[in-house]
Formats: C-alpha cells, sequence, structure tokens
C-alpha cells in the first residue's frame, strides 16, 4: 500500500490544529538552559523557548538540542507534556533504577520478534524504571539485535545519571555496569553459603 503524499492542505491543517490548543498565556516550566528528557532522543539542552511563526500559524516553540546524535527537535510548548518532554528524574527514580538493576534478569517464553517490540516500547518511554529493566534483561544478550537494544537503553540512562549527577557518560556507564556485576557477584556469594540452618 503506498503512502498518502503529503500535501499543503494536510500540513496547513495539522499547523492550525497545533495553534488552536495554544492559549495566549501558557504556562510551561521549561525554560532556556535546562536539560531536559524527551522519550525517543534521550538526554537534550533546550536552547530556546519562544514564538514563531510558520505558514502563518503563531506557534509557542521549544528548541531541544540533542549532542549525542547532533540534532535539534522543535516542540510545540502546547505538546511538550504530552510528547513526554520531561525534567530530569529524581535522585530517588534514578536509586529505583539502579536496584532495578540488581534484580535477575527475567526470562520470556514470547518469541524475539515480540520481546524486541516491547523492549524498545520501554526504551522510548524514557522511563529510568523501563530503561533498567530493558539493561538487566539483556545485560547476557548473545545476539546482534539484542546487542543493540541492550546499548541503546544503557546510553539513555546512562545519560541521565550523567546529566543529574553532574559526570561524564562513560563514568556513569561504569557506574551501572558496576551495579550488575556487583549484583551477579552478590549473588553468587549468596548462593555458595553453605546451609548452617538446623
Amino acid at each position: 500500500m503506498a503512502a498518502t503524499p503529503m500535501t499543503t492542505a494536510m500540513v496547513t491543517a495539522a499547523l492550525e490544529a497545533t495553534a488552536a490548543k495554544i492559549k495566549p498565556k501558557e504556562e510551561h516550566s521549561f525554560h532556556k538552559g535546562d536539560v531536559v528528557v524527551y522519550p525517543t532522543h534521550g538526554i537534550g539542552r533546550i536552547e530556546r523557548v519562544g514564538f514563531e511563526e510558520i505558514a502563518g500559524h503563531r506557534l509557542n516553540l521549544i528548541h531541544i538540542s540533542f549532542e549525542d546524535n547532533q540534532m535539534t527537535l522543535r516542540v510545540p510548548v502546547a505538546q511538550a507534556r504530552n510528547a513526554g518532554l520531561r525534567t530530569l528524574a529524581s535522585q530517588q527514580a534514578l536509586a529505583a533504577a539502579l536496584a532495578i538493576l540488581k534484580g535477575r534478569p527475567r526470562a520470556s517464553r514470547l518469541m524475539w520478534a515480540k520481546r524486541s517490540q516491547e523492549y524498545l516500547g520501554k526504551i522510548n518511554t524514557g522511563d529510568p524504571g523501563a530503561l533498567a529493566e530493558v539493561v538487566r534483561d539483556l545485560q547476557s544478550a548473545g545476539s546482534l539485535s539484542q546487542r543493540k537494544l541492550f546499548e541503546l537503553a544503557l546510553e539513555r540512562l546512562a545519560g541521565e545519571i550523567a546529566a543529574t549527577r553532574g559526570i561524564a557518560k562513560p563514568d556513569a556507564i561504569e557506574i551501572l555496569n558496576r551495579t550488575m556485576v556487583d549484583a551477579r557477584t552478590d549473588g553468587v556469594v549468596a548462593h555458595s553459603q553453605p546451609d548452617v540452618g538446623g
């Protein structure tokens, strides 16, 4: 089935729908210089927030730059929250994600195609807990496709930890890897303890 080509009328209708949602004195909590998380792209920095004329419509847009993939995204303020744009996670949320990493990987009987969709869905939420679940479950990934999803989730989670703690991303990756190694080591030690119960 061929894709429907975009017409000028379709673009205009989409812009009008977006412009219609914008209130004149709309409140938002995003400001220039803020480090934010956009679910499908990871950590970005707000370069500016302001009104722009696009195809005859005045839209209040947030410009977000992503250093990792050298791109800039423009998100209408009216749709920012619905698109999942958020400020950095709290220390408590990141601590909970690290606790998830320490858990045992969950096995699934689903076909890989179905599981990969689920994992990608979790990654694209941008939620630290969901990212930690993917990293935990795929840490011993065997196939190339599993490894790619593992690395994507690891990078996203490390990016948020790095931004929150003010450290370099490689250092954050090291923290995550050490957390997983320590959890495995602790598990081996716990299982190897002799049963001294009476």
